[in-house]
């Protein structure tokens, strides 16, 4: 199985992949993890991949250019066909039963 991972903090992810199950995964050869970081794709001189919302208010949101330049970047070291998946604090919860479905669907590997 190979998964892409676009992320601020490759170190971080790649860092944390050394232990447990998905480390011995990895040992193995069944699990391959690659990592992509947006600030690869900032356009100006200290790499900036955040900016404050629109309309103003509080905290920061990522920049749309570097962040789809990540995911089409990362999208493009898996198979045809892989599915994409965003992690998002709106988004759907991930449950026991949504990982089966997911582990059911075609071409994961």
């Amino acid at each position: 199985m190979r998964i892409e991972v676009v992320t601020l903090f490759p170190e971080l992810v790649s860092g944390g992949l050394k232990f447990g199950v998905l480390g011995r995964a990895i040992e193995r050869g069944l699990l391959s993890v690659g990592t992509e970081d947006p600030r690869t794709y900032a356009t100006d001189v200290h790499r900036t991949v955040d900016d404050r919302p629109y309309g103003g208010g509080p905290g920061m949101v990522l920049k749309p250019g570097p962040m789809l330049a990540a995911i089409h970047a990362a999208h493009a070291r898996l198979p045809a066909g892989s599915v994409r998946i965003a992690l998002s604090a709106q988004g759907e919860r991930l449950t026991q039963q949504r990982v089966r479905e997911l582990a059911e669907l075609p071409e994961w590997c």
